[in-house]
């Protein structure tokens, strides 16, 4: 524990606290918010100005290493995150004709989705989207990019790149793997 013996202190030293005993993000961070809700169920400290203040010395000082909107201690040991997130699967089962869809391009595909007990929660024989602009699910916007008019694709979208903890409602339970046949029926380029 930062600043000797006992509890910690300086805000800096619970800051410190915090990162050593919060788990790490994906670049082996922890952020500020994570810190902050530590903080305040460990400490009852709330200082939003203060903590700032102290993570900012923290960086100037030495002490802490920032990555992007994540801080670590310096000289302690790289803690990345344990698991990488589950990838997404796409398996052509039919590749289709002409140039592949691209961010900006508005597709319109036919899909079915189901759960992995095989339940279909959604289908449609006509739905469009503008490719990337987050109109979908992430899984999607990656998943449908370089399909081509004709292509078949199957997708087995993990939970972190779909509806994540909270699902969605009644169809989609929390945590749940999707699984989409796709068909590429048109793309309109982006101009």
């Amino acid at each position: 524990m930062a600043g000797g013996k006992g509890a910690p202190k300086t805000v800096l030293d619970k800051v410190i606290h915090a990162i050593r005993s919060s788990p790490p993000g994906a670049n082996g961070g922890v952020s500020r918010v994570s810190i902050a809700k530590y903080l305040k169920s460990e400490f009852e400290y709330d200082n939003a100005a203060r903590l700032k203040q102290a993570i900012k010395k923290g960086v100037s000082a030495g002490k802490l290493v920032q990555h992007g909107q994540s801080f670590s201690v310096k000289g302690d040991a790289s803690r990345k995150k344990a698991e990488d997130p589950e990838p997404l699967q796409m398996d052509d089962l039919k590749v289709g004709k002409g140039d592949g869809a691209e961010v900006g391009d508005t597709v319109t595909v036919k899909y079915a989705g189901k759960l992995d007990d095989g339940t279909q929660f959604d289908a449609a024989n006509s739905f469009s989207f503008t490719l990337g602009a987050g109109d979908v699910i992430k899984g999607w916007d990656q998943g449908i990019k370089g399909m081509a008019v004709g292509g078949k694709r199957k997708l087995v979208v993990p939970s972190k790149l779909g509806y994540g903890k909270r699902g969605c409602s009644p169809d989609i339970p929390p945590n749940a793997t999707l699984h989409f046949q796709v068909t590429m029926k048109k793309i309109q380029k982006e101009d």
